[in-house]
């Protein structure tokens, strides 16, 4: 067993770090422990927790149960009970107290049973026998009905009358079995089977309360096998409210008693006569609905809809008002296009040829012709003698005729200024008639004068 840890003589803790260390050293040393006592001072917590006392003849010791513990617990603990309760040994640090956290509990004489139930229940639970998704819904309004139950149970006559009560329509077909005592597990399992051979739509278990060696055969493997083989639905309705069996996590619904079964699985008569007759009435609102609209559009059509010889009538109407719009389109247009035709006579009597006037015209305009070219001959004479004068003027042999010379220099260009020139220089002079070839001897250059 591990030993606590250490604490020196000269170390100061705190009351938080006291009690921490009290509670891991407990809970550390002791294991699960099954402890058994009598209840007292019972409370359940609103918040689901219940708290009690386990005491003997010389002692006591509080316990606590959380809310996920008890939720799974299937009956209801009562000050006085004898109970052996599974237990962790802890310490509650705020207020320094010495408790029990209860994991499971069950009533004193009945652990064996008790294990049985838990270990089978976890084996069944991780085989998914108890999954949610496999689950199969009721039927809604079902026909035929199933009970597996005892002939003689005093269950059985609550489920009857109530059915009868809420759905006398119902066909029930009893399957009857042993609910308890030495093989009530494997005949109720046949009978459920036997009852999937049926055409019932729902198999209902029955059995009233009692202790748990009594409902021990609803608590049997082969019973939850057969319910998860059903392909019929199956409402389990065995024990009181706080009595739970492997049949019921088996089961696709749970009842809390068989009479609850029943009403699960059994539509009210009356309710359902009622909302038929809501039904029935909604249905009358509607034709009567429907059927005046339907009259409304009939008097609509029947207000559009005229007899043939009427028809007819307006037909000829329209036609005898079409043809005088015809007429009247005809004469206006003929009187568009002889309007046309005048004019258009009109412009050809005024465009025809008039050879006299058009003669007459011509010798005018003949005349006015050799009048202008005359005068414009003239006057480019004038001017192609003026010009002519202008160029000869500026003709320059012209100005040689008149005894001047142009000396070209040796570069070939026209000598304008001597001084451009030195003595030496081969020039020609071209004159009005003729040129010749001199040699520069003197260069006398020009005064500001000149």
């Amino acid at each position: 067993m591990p030993s606590a840890p250490p604490i020196t003589t000269n170390s100061i803790i705190s009351i938080t770090s006291l009690n921490r260390l009290v509670r891991e050293c407990l809970e550390s040393n002791f294991p699960l422990t099954w402890v058994g006592g009598e209840i007292s001072n019972l409370t359940y917590a609103a918040s689901g927790h219940v708290y009690f006392s386990l005491k003997d003849a010389s002692a006591q010791v509080r316990c606590v149960m959380w809310r996920n513990r008890a939720q799974l617990l299937g009956w209801r603990l009562e000050n006085g009970q004898k109970v052996e309760a599974r237990a962790l040994v802890s310490f509650y640090e705020p207020r320094g107290e010495f408790q029990l956290n209860i994991e499971a509990i069950r009533r004193a004489g009945q652990g064996d049973l008790f294990e049985r139930f838990l270990r089978l229940k976890t084996k069944l639970e991780s085989e998914g026998i108890f999954a949610p998704e496999n689950k199969r819904p009721l039927p809604n309004f079902p026909r035929h009905l199933a009970i597996v139950t005892s002939p003689q149970a005093a269950a059985l006559r609550d489920v009857l009358t109530t059915l009868h009560r809420r759905a006398p329509h119902l066909q029930i077909t009893i399957f009857p079995t042993p609910v308890q005592g030495e093989g009530a597990g494997e005949k109720i399992a046949a009978a459920v089977n036997a009852a999937n051979g049926s055409n019932c739509d729902a198999i209902i278990l029955c059995r009233g309360g009692g202790s748990i060696e009594d409902l021990w055969a609803f608590n049997e493997e082969c019973v939850a096998r057969a319910i998860r083989a059903s392909h019929i639905p199956v409402i389990c309705g065995v024990g009181h409210e706080t009595d739970f069996t492997i049949a019921d996590f088996a089961a696709d619904q749970r009842a809390a008693t068989p009479t609850a079964a029943a009403e699960l699985i059994s539509p009210d008569r009356d309710a359902l006569l009622g909302r038929l007759s809501e039904l029935q009435r909604q249905l009358a609102r509607r034709m009567e609905r429907s059927l005046a609209e339907r009259q409304q559009r009939i008097d609509w059509l029947a207000s559009r809809l005229l007899h043939p010889a009427e028809r007819l009538r307006q037909r000829g109407g329209e036609l005898q008002g079409l043809g005088q719009r015809l007429q009247r389109a005809l004469h206006q247009q003929n009187a568009t296009c002889l309007l046309q035709l005048n004019n258009a006579s009109r412009r050809l009597h005024t465009s025809r040829p008039q050879p006299d006037k058009q003669a007459n015209q011509l010798a005018h305009l003949h005349y006015r012709l050799q009048s202008q070219a005359s005068g414009q001959l003239s006057q480019q004479k004038a001017k192609l003698n003026s010009l002519a004068y202008g160029l000869k003027q500026l003709n320059p042999k012209a100005v040689l005729a008149r005894g001047y010379a142009l000396a070209i220099g040796p570069d070939g260009r026209a000598v304008r200024d001597a001084a451009t020139l030195i003595p030496g220089n081969a020039l020609k002079l071209s004159f009005a008639h003729g040129m010749a070839a001199v040699t520069v001897n003197q260069v006398v250059a020009a005064t500001k004068a000149d």
